[in-house]
């Protein structure tokens, strides 16, 4: 017995994708930077030292004054030299009221004004230690001082994009079939 056969017959679909990839282009220049720098203002204040050297005692310890020195010292030596003159003067003529009490006071007077006085000698240095004064005065700096801050100009450069979108293309390269037959 023949049966009879049905018979199928197929082809796939077949489907094409074309693509065109996406094109990106991006450029990023520098951004334009302008730095300038001003100069810091800077102002000193200086007062100048001060040596003071004095070595006016020193000469005079040389004896080598300055007349106007030298005339106050001899009046000063003057005045002192009558007052001692006069209380000598006072003195014996106290001693010369005084006969009754006995004693010689005339020759003792001439005695004691025929005489030298003694004078003592030590050591002595010419001139004198410290007789010269030194004074020093430092002298004094004030810095004055300003900054000045930086000026800075930036410019900022926008990128440069360029995009071309990709593409995409499907098409039906073979369409799908079905074929049916009968077979005996």
């Amino acid at each position: 017995m023949n049966v009879p056969q049905l018979r199928l017959e197929s082809t796939n679909a077949r489907i094409g994708i074309h693509t065109q990839s996406p094109v990106q282009e991006i450029q990023q220049a520098p951004a334009d930077l302008q730095i300038k720098q001003p100069q810091a203002e800077l102002e000193v204040n200086r007062t100048p030292s001060q040596l003071t050297i004095d070595q006016t005692e020193a000469w005079a310890d040389m004896d080598l004054k300055h007349i106007s020195r030298r005339i106050e010292e001899f009046a000063q030596r003057g005045y002192e030299d009558w007052l001692s003159g006069l209380a000598r003067m006072s003195q014996e003529g106290d001693d010369l009221m005084r006969v009754e009490n006995g004693g010689n006071p005339i020759a003792e007077h001439a005695k004691m004004n025929s005489e030298s006085p003694m004078y003592e000698f030590n050591i002595g240095f010419i001139p004198r230690a410290n007789s010269v004064k030194i004074n020093y005065q430092p002298s004094k700096v004030q810095l004055n001082w300003q900054t000045n801050k930086p000026e800075i100009n930036v410019t900022i450069n926008r990128p440069q994009h360029q995009y071309t979108p990709g593409k995409v293309n499907v098409s039906m390269e073979e369409m799908p079939s079905l074929t049916i037959n009968w077979a005996t």
